[in-house]
């Protein structure tokens, strides 16, 4: 177990270097002067040589690079020049309702998908099946915010049993902040879910085929017990796939939904960031996230370790 987690682990950090070039290369070549769209074109030459000199944009790129990567290393992520203030207290001041959103959609998206995945595959080719699949079909084909425009009417327009937008802070209780958050969870869990359903279901027929269960089902043992206890277990290690996937997308993805419900998140502030070409905090908010995916896939491993003991030994 000690090396299967040490070469996951190599992995991971052999990962972020590659990713941190990439990041720093691409937002390097784009295209304009940070300093210029900062300050206007009506700027003097004093003041963009200045605000130059502030932002390092002056040093060798290869100088840039490892002071930036050196700064992450032990949490400096340097400081906004459009808010005046350290990246990682705007990334924190973020993260507590985007990763909060993500794992409110996470757990919606598993509760409704894996469900809905094993009736489909127990009813292979009957009704419930083939409604269950095309209801799932029709959630991965309609885009989210779609979704999301559809609940802000239902649910907070003519029900007004939610607020249609906004963030109220954790600071009135948790059910303020998760009531506040629920819409762009469910919006965000739905997509998800249809396609986890799609997934499982397809696990759980590869594995209801095998010797094993079919020994099962001739020892008189319940169906249900053998299709949660049995075929589920081994049916995990794509749905654990998934499920790891769709965190991080959950996560890095959340700039268009937190966009239509005005959430002050990780992607709203991505966004912002870029408009204002404030790079520091792109490359700062990017890197995060590529690190949250590496851990993330880490646990998946570790998961996959704990569902399937033979994978231990790889």
């Amino acid at each position: 177990m000690t090396a299967f987690l040490a070469k996951r682990i190599g992995i991971g950090l052999i990962t972020l270097i590659v990713a941190s070039v990439v990041v720093f290369s691409v937002l390097e070549v784009l295209p304009g002067d940070p300093a210029l769209l900062m300050l206007g074109m009506n700027a003097t030459p004093e003041a963009l040589a200045s605000m130059r000199e502030q932002m390092g944009l002056n040093a060798p790129l290869i100088v840039r690079y490892l002071n930036w990567v050196g700064g992450m290393a032990v949490g400096d992520f340097g400081r906004s020049f459009t808010y005046s203030s350290p990246v990682i207290d705007l990334i924190a001041e973020r993260a507590v309702v985007s990763l909060p959103l993500a794992v409110i959609s996470l757990i919606l998206s598993t509760a409704i998908a894996i469900p809905v995945g094993i009736f489909a595959a127990a009813r292979r080719g009957k009704v419930g099946d083939t409604v269950s699949m095309g209801v799932a079909q029709v959630g991965v084909a309609v885009p989210n915010f779609w979704f999301a425009l559809l609940l802000i009417y239902v649910f907070a327009v003519w029900l007004r049993l939610v607020p249609a937008g906004g963030f109220s802070g954790w600071g009135g209780g948790i059910w303020s902040g998760v009531k506040s958050l629920m819409l762009p969870a469910i919006a965000l869990a739905l997509p998800q879910a249809a396609i986890l359903a799609r997934v499982t279901r397809s696990a759980m027929l590869e594995v209801l085929g095998e010797d094993y269960i079919r020994t099962a089902r001739a020892k008189g043992m319940p169906r249900r017990y053998v299709l949660w206890r049995h075929a589920l277990r081994n049916a995990m290690i794509p749905v654990l796939t998934i499920m790891g996937m769709q965190f991080a997308v959950l996560l890095a993805g959340t700039i268009i939904i937190e966009n239509v419900f005005y959430l002050p998140g990780l992607g709203r502030l991505v966004f912002q960031a870029i408009t204002q070409r404030d790079l520091i905090v792109v490359e700062g908010v990017v890197m995060l996230l590529v690190a949250s995916v590496v851990v993330i896939n880490l646990v998946v491993d570790v998961l996959y370790a704990v569902v399937d003991p033979r994978l231990r030994v790889r």
